[in-house]
C-alpha cells in the first residue's frame, strides 16, 4: 500500500516516478525531478545569456561610457599619464564604437585601432590595463607574451592568449569574439636586433610572426582547455577581427635608439639650438615607430598597431600622490589591513617622505613603493596583531631602522 501511494508522486515535467529518480521536489501543485531541475537550470542559463554582461546587442550609443567619463574613472586609480589615459579612452569608446557599427548596414567599415603603450617599469601599464577592465561591458584578459613561443616548443602557443578571453566569456564565442586582450610584455618578445635572424628564434621573432594573425583579424582554431595537455580536445574557431588588442612593455633601453635617431636629424646651423630643446630625462615622449622597430619588432607587427603612445617616468610629486591619494592606494590598503584586526594605522608626514626618496633612489617606479612599505611594515605586521594595540603610528625613525637593519641582513646573506 505504501508503495502504491510512492508511486502517485510522479514529476510534473518527464512524469517519471518518484522511485524512478534520485530526488523529487515538491511544490505547491505539482513535482520536478532532480534530472528537470537541472535541465531547467541549463535552459534558463542560455536563455538569460543574452542579459549578461558583456552583451552589446541592446545597448545604446548614449549609453556608452564616453572618452572623458572612461578618463575620470582611470583618474580615481592612475596617477598622472594623460596622455597614456587618453590615448586608451578613446581607442576603448571606438571599439564600442565598431561593434555596435556592425548592424548599420553601412558602407563604410570602421577598422579597429590596436594600442602599444610603452614606458619604463612601475609607470603603471598594467595597473591602466587593470583599472580599465573594471568598468568594460566587454570580456577583457591580460596575457604575458614572455611565455609564449611557436608552435611546437616548449611554452605556450599564440592561441593560449584565445583560450584565456574564451576562459573569461564562459566559452560563448560571439562575447569572446567582442572582447579585448592585454597583451603585458610585448617587448620581451623583440628579436635580438634590428636584422632578421638567421637562426630560429622561438619565443621572439617566431612568436611575433605568430602574433600577426591574430592582430590583424582572421579565425583561429582555440583550443578551449589550453594547447598541448589535452591533445584530443575539439578546436573552436574564434574570429579576431573585433577583438581588439593592447600592447604594452618597458622597452628597457630604448631611449638610446631615440636619441640616435634625433641627434642624426639635427644638422646644420641650429644643431646644438634643437639639441638643448630635448628633454634627456624624458625621452620616451619622442618615441615613433622606427624606434620600435630599432629595438626589435618587426615591421608587420607595428603596422598592426597604429596608436602608440607612452607613459612618463614618475617623478617625485607623482611618486608621493601613488602612495597615498588612489582609491586603492599601498597606505590605505595597510591601513585596511590593520583595521580588520581593529587597529588604526597611522603613519606621520614625514615618513610618506622618506619612502618616496627610497623609491627615486632605487628607480623601481611605483613599484618600488610597495617594497619600501613592506620592508617597514614586516616587523609591525608580524608583532602588533598578537597584541592588544588600539592606534599604532609609523615614525620616522623607525621607518630608517627597518630600511636599514633589511639593507644590512641583505649584505650579510649576500
Amino acid at each position: 500500500m505504501e508503495e502504491k501511494s510512492k508511486s502517485r508522486k510522479r514529476c510534473s515535467f518527464c512524469g517519471r516516478a518518484e522511485n524512478e529518480v534520485s530526488l523529487l521536489i515538491t511544490g505547491l501543485n505539482g513535482y520536478i525531478c532532480n534530472d528537470c531541475a537541472f535541465q531547467a537550470y541549463e535552459i534558463t542559463q542560455e536563455a538569460m545569456g543574452g542579459a549578461k554582461k558583456g552583451n552589446l546587442k541592446n545597448l545604446d550609443l548614449k549609453e556608452l561610457p564616453k572618452p572623458k567619463e572612461i578618463k575620470e574613472f582611470l583618474d580615481q586609480y592612475v596617477i598622472g599619464q594623460e596622455d597614456a589615459k587618453r590615448f586608451l579612452s578613446v581607442s576603448v569608446y571606438n571599439h564600442y564604437k565598431r561593434l555596435l557599427q556592425e548592424d548599420s548596414g553601412d558602407d563604410v567599415e570602421i577598422e579597429k585601432s590596436n594600442i602599444i603603450m610603452v614606458g619604463s617599469t612601475g609607470t603603471g601599464k598594467t595597473l591602466l590595463a587593470r583599472t580599465i577592465a573594471k568598468m568594460l561591458n566587454v570580456p577583457f584578459t591580460i596575457v604575458d607574451a614572455t611565455v609564449l613561443t611557436e608552435a611546437g616548443y616548449v611554452g605556450e602557443d599564440i592561441e593560449s592568449i584565445l583560450t584565456r578571453l574564451l576562459q573569461v566569456a564562459d566559452y560563448n564565442v560571439p562575447e569572446a569574439e567582442r572582447g579585448i586582450v592585454f597583451i603585458d610584455e610585448i617587448d620581451k618578445i623583440a628579436r635580438k636586433g634590428d636584422n632578421p635572424s638567421i637562426t630560429r628564434d622561438v619565443s621572439g621573432e617566431g612568436v611575433q610572426q605568430g602574433l600577426l594573425k591574430l592582430l590583424e583579424g582572421s579565425v583561429v582554431n582555440v583550443p578551449p582547455q589550453g594547447g598541448r595537455k589535452h591533445p584530443d580536445q575539439k578546436m573552436i574557431p574564434v574570429n579576431t577581427k573585433n577583438i581588439l588588442f593592447i600592447c604594452g612593455g618597458a622597452f628597457d633601453g630604448i631611449e638610446k635608439k631615440i636619441a640616435q635617431r634625433l641627434n642624426t636629424h639635427v644638422v646644420g646651423y641650429n644643431a646644438v639650438q634643437n639639441t638643448l630643446r630635448i628633454d634627456k630625462n624624458n625621452m620616451m615622449q619622442y618615441i615613433a615607430p622606427q624606434d620600435l622597430k630599432a629595438f626589435g619588432l618587426i615591421p608587420e607587427i607595428i603596422g598592426r598597431l597604429p596608436v602608440l603612445t607612452y607613459l612618463n617616468p614618475l617623478d617625485r610629486s607623482a611618486l608621493r600622490s601613488i602612495l597615498t591619494e588612489p582609491k586603492n592606494s599601498i597606505i590605505k590598503q595597510y591601513v585596511k589591513l590593520f583595521e580588520m584586526d581593529g587597529i588604526q594605522l597611522k603613519f606621520r608626514p614625514e615618513v610618506y617622505e622618506y619612502i618616496v626618496d627610497k623609491a627615486v633612489e632605487y628607480k623601481l617606479g611605483a613599484r618600488g613603493l610597495r617594497s619600501i612599505v613592506e620592508t617597514i611594515m614586516m616587523d609591525v605586521m608580524f608583532d602588533i596583531p598578537s597584541q592588544s594595540v588600539k592606534v599604532y603610528e609609523v615614525t620616522l625613525d623607525y621607518a630608517e631602522k627597518q630600511m636599514a637593519k633589511a639593507n644590512i641582513s641583505r649584505l650579510q646573506t649576500a
